[in-house]
């Protein structure tokens, strides 16, 4: 007994070093969510070599999604919603769009014969990557496809903006938009309480109210309220622990993963690669739509409406002297409703699998059934 428990404490050693040391080499590169990134990849690979522990403990999970949940719930403030003005509608028009093309895009991955529907919306829904990896096994979907899909999306979106904003939109970069002071945060051990707090009473008043994904929407609709209120007395949630709830989701997501999984989703590869560029051009288009309503320049609604990369936009829109309010108030709506919706989705989806149902999806079908949101 002693030797398994120490060939367990070993393992979490191995994929905790591992992780750090990837983790750190990310983010000197500049890559976005570097800790979740490098989680996500040691956990596959030391899974796939028989080296992983056998699984993220619930509780520490849940944990992760509490402070995530906060951590989304931070960015919306008062004053980023009110720069929408009387452009609202139309936006939030957008991103309704844009989650019908998410959701017509998941279908489509849903045909593939390795996925099934449910997942492949969750898989392909444009906005929250890192919220709808930490629910998806949660509302029904299998982690590991939503994970490499979600990431695969973040990353192309990324990596292609600088490439799309020079070639496209040729920005005049000799007058950045000056950054914005930044608010009085509360002490760190102040943040540290609030974040528990909030975590935990949110997840429990979600679960009263029978939410789906109750342990990370619970937590950052409360946050949501305090931040519009004014009642979040300088809240900030510590780097450390967003970086410790990134790492923990993407161990939950890697460690899950088998040669037979990755094979499958190798397989259905090409298929999101294709989804995703097509997504992409889809609120591209949009953005053409939003800039002529609301008095835009072009790459201020591609930079709106963009389907993800939100740091990438943010850097973007600083550089190019663009109206870096509107574009990250309409980013942030869009994580927003994407996340919110996703559970109501999920019913959806399994609504309608239930009543047509063809599949047995050799991926999802360990993921089918949604775990507890709490014991």
């Amino acid at each position: 007994m002693a030797r398994k428990v120490q060939w367990q404490l070993g393992r979490w050693f191995l994929l905790a070093v591992v992780t750090a040391a990837v983790a750190v080499s990310l983010t000197h590169i500049g890559v976005p969510s570097a800790a979740l990134f490098a989680a996500l990849g040691v956990g596959i690979v030391l899974a796939l070599v028989s080296l992983a522990p056998s699984g993220v403990p619930r509780r520490a999970g849940l944990l992760a999604q509490g402070v995530l949940g906060v951590y989304i719930g931070t960015m919306v403030h008062g004053d980023a919603i009110g720069a929408l003005g009387s452009h609202w509608p139309i936006v939030l028009g957008v991103v309704l769009a844009t989650l019908l093309i998410s959701v017509a895009a998941g279908a489509l991955m849903g045909l593939h014969r390795d996925v099934s529907p449910l997942t492949g919306a969750l898989a392909l829904v444009a906005g929250g990557a890192s919220g709808l990896v930490a629910i998806a096994r949660e509302l029904g979907g299998d982690e590991r496809v939503v994970a490499v899909v979600q990431y695969l999306r973040v990353g192309l979106v990324t990596a292609t903006m600088p490439i799309v904003v020079t070639l496209a939109f040729r920005p005049d970069r000799s007058h950045p938009t000056p950054t914005a002071a930044e608010n009085l945060s509360a002490p760190w051990y102040l943040s540290l309480a609030l974040v528990a707090v909030i975590a935990i009473g949110g997840a429990a008043l979600a679960k009263l109210v029978r939410l789906p994904g109750a342990g990370l929407l619970g937590p950052m609709a409360v946050t949501i309220l305090l931040e519009l209120t004014g009642l979040s007395f300088g809240l900030s949630v510590p780097v450390l622990l967003v970086q410790i709830g990134y790492v923990l989701i993407g161990w939950q997501a890697g460690v899950a993963f088998t040669r037979e999984s990755l094979r499958a989703i190798g397989r259905a590869l090409p298929l999101a690669l294709g989804l995703i560029v097509l997504l992409s051009v889809g609120t591209a288009g949009l953005g053409v739509l939003l800039a002529r309503v609301a008095g835009l320049t072009p790459l201020e609604g591609y930079l709106a409406t963009s389907p993800g990369g939100i740091y990438a936009v943010l850097a973007t829109a600083v550089e190019t002297g663009s109206n870096v309010t509107f574009i990250i108030a309409a980013q942030v709506l869009r994580v927003l409703v994407m996340l919110f919706c996703a559970p109501l989705l999920a019913r959806g989806m399994v609504a309608l699998t239930s009543r047509f149902s063809r599949q047995s999806r050799a991926i999802t079908e360990p993921s089918r059934e949604p775990i507890a949101v709490a014991d």
